[in-house]
C-alpha cells in the first residue's frame, strides 16, 4: 500500500486491502462513491469522480484493464495504460482510494463463474462483440462485491453498458445506487474516449461525423419526424459519407434496447463505426412526448427494490 500527497490518497492492489481501508471509512459514517475505470483517464472520467466527490464522503476509483471484456482480435494489449498520470489526476481531484489490481490479484485461474444479462447484451455493440458484456458485468459484479459502495458512477457515452449495469444491479439486489453522468465532449462534439488516442490527425477530423449524424436526426425529430427508418437513414448517410466504416446506426427503446419503428417515449439514438484502428461509439438519449423532445441520461433508479 502506498500513500501519496497531503490528502493521503491510498493506492492498493488487493481486494483485502480495499476492504480493510473502507471499513474505516464506514466506521466513520462515510458514504462510499465508486468510479470503475480502465485508466487512461480523460475529462469524462474526471466528471464522474467530481460527481462522486460531491455526493459522498469517500471516493474510490478502480483502474483495471479487464481482459475478459476484450475479444481475441481486439485491442487489449494496445489499450492505453498510464497509471502514474492517472493516479496524479485522481489525487488532484481528492480521490481517497485507488484500487489498481493486477490480473492475478483480481482473477483466479480456476474461475468458472459467468454472469449474463440476456437480451440487453445481444444487440448494438453486443451483436459484433458477443462476449463483451459478459466480461463487463463479471468485472463490475466483482468490483461491487469488493468495494461495496453506496453509489457507483457510469457515463452515458457507454449507454448500453449503463443500461446493462443497472439491470444487473437490480436483478442481483446489489444495494447500490447507479448514477449516470452525461457524455463529455470535445468542442466539435466528439465524445471523449480513451480510444480517441488511436486516431491519426486526418481520422480525428472525420470522427465528429458520429455526433453530427445524431444531431441531424435529433433536429428532424424536433421538427416532427417519428419514422425510425427515415431517421436511421440520416445517421447512416452522414457517417458513411465521411468514409467511416459503419457498425450500426439504430434507434431503440431506452430501457429495453428493443428495436423501434416509431420514436416515442424514452429512446436511444446510437451509432458505432470504425475509423482506422479505432472503433468509436456515440449516442443521444431522448424523451419524446407529443411535440416535446428532451435530452436525458438513461438512469432508472426505479428498477431497484431499495427505493432510491
Amino acid at each position: 500500500m502506498k500513500e501519496t500527497g497531503k490528502e493521503q490518497m491510498k493506492i492498493v492492489r488487493t481486494p483485502a486491502e480495499v476492504q480493510g481501508i473502507l471499513s474505516g471509512f464506514r466506521r466513520a459514517g462515510k458514504r462510499i462513491g465508486f468510479v470503475p475505470t480502465m485508466g487512461a483517464l480523460h475529462e469524462g472520467h474526471v466528471s464522474l469522480v467530481r460527481l462522486a466527490r460531491e455526493r459522498t464522503g469517500c471516493v474510490v476509483t478502480s483502474i483495471f484493464v479487464n481482459p475478459k471484456q476484450f475479444g481475441p482480435k481486439e485491442d487489449f494489449r494496445s489499450y492505453p495504460r498510464s497509471e502514474v498520470r492517472d493516479t496524479e489526476i485522481l489525487e488532484s481531484l481528492g480521490c481517497d482510494v485507488v484500487f489498481a489490481p493486477s490480473d492475478r490479484d483480481f482473477y483466479s485461474s480456476a474461475d468458472q463463474t459467468r454472469i449474463t444479462v440476456q437480451e440487453l447484451s445481444d444487440v448494438l455493440c453486443g451483436a459484433s462483440r458477443p462476449d463483451h458484456f459478459q466480461g463487463v458485468v463479471l468485472v463490475v459484479a466483482k468490483l461491487f462485491n469488493i468495494v461495496q459502495p453506496d453509489e457507483a458512477y457510469f457515463g452515458q457515452k457507454d449507454a448500453q453498458q449503463a443500461v446493462i449495469i443497472q439491470r444487473m444491479t437490480a436483478d442481483l439486489d446489489f444495494p447500490i445506487r447507479i448514477v449516470i453522468g452525461p457524455t463529455i465532449r470535445e468542442p466539435d462534439g466528439l465524445a471523449l474516449s480513451s480510444r480517441n488516442d488511436y486516431l491519426t490527425p486526418q481520422e480525428r477530423k472525420r470522427a465528429p461525423a458520429l455526433y453530427r449524424s445524431l444531431e441531424m436526426a435529433r433536429r428532424r425529430i424536433e421538427r416532427g419526424e417519428r419514422d425510425v427508418n427515415a431517421l436511421t437513414a440520416i445517421i447512416r448517410g452522414e457517417v458513411e459519407g465521411e468514409g467511416i466504416d459503419l457498425d450500426y446506426a439504430e434507434i431503440v427503446d431506452g430501457a429495453t434496447l428493443e428495436t423501434l419503428t416509431r420514436v416515442e417515449g424514452t429512446v436511444l439514438l446510437a451509432v458505432a463505426g470504425r475509423i482506422g484502428s479505432a472503433r468509436l461509439i456515440d449516442n443521444i438519449a431522448l424523451t419524446v412526448s407529443g411535440d416535446e423532445v428532451k435530452e436525458v441520461v438513461l438512469e432508472f433508479p426505479e428498477w431497484s427494490r431499495y427505493g432510491w
